[in-house]
């Protein structure tokens, strides 16, 4: 007898089977979040935010290449199990701060609205033996140590990890609806 997965151990088993979903069901969360958090969104922040963002399939798979292959060129011993993705919630600045996009191919009609942040993750083990995926940068050797150094971090004499400015690897532009037409959308 086949059981469900579920996320009580806080993982899914990755490769099930197929990847479905009840078509009633997605409805029913896209419906959730237009009618809470979008419509909260929209009347306190007085404006049209995005509720769906897409990425082209060619956009994707080249990142998941290129987290597979910068990874091997460190840290040969990581197999495809150890790495993921984590999709972090994010908004573009406001029209007044735009100056933060420069050298983005991100047009200013997508000032302050949603947008979503992919980030490479790699299991490792934390102090207690646990295996967590952990946000990295296959870019910077840190990333690859025991001790974990965050994603777009470095460590100096103090102990402190300030952001840095290096490259992350990382993927951002999608196509946002709106301002992008909803005639495409099924949800």
């Amino acid at each position: 007898m086949k059981t469900k997965p579920t996320l009580e151990s806080g993982t899914l088993d990755p490769i099930i089977s197929l990847s479905t979903i009840p078509a009633t069901l997605i409805q029913t969360l896209v419906d959730n979040y237009r009618n809470s958090q979008l419509a909260t969104i929209n009347t306190n922040l007085n404006m049209n935010d995005a509720h769906s963002i897409w990425f082209n399939l060619a956009t994707l798979k080249k990142f998941i290449a290129d987290i597979e292959s910068e990874t091997q060129k460190v840290n040969p011993d990581a197999s495809e199990n150890d790495l993921g993705i984590r999709f972090y919630y994010a908004a573009y600045p406001s029209a007044e701060n735009w100056d933060l996009m420069e050298n983005q191919p991100i047009g200013e009609e997508y000032a302050g609205k949603h947008t979503l942040v992919l980030v490479p993750t790699l299991k490792r083990a934390n102090e207690e033996g646990e295996f967590l995926d952990y946000d990295f940068n296959p870019l910077h050797q840190e990333s690859y140590k025991n001790n974990m150094v965050p994603l777009g971090f470095t460590s100096n004499a103090d102990g402190d990890t300030p952001l840095s400015d290096d490259d992350a690897l990382a993927q951002n532009h999608g196509q946002l609806i709106p301002p992008s037409s909803t005639v495409v959308q099924m949800y």
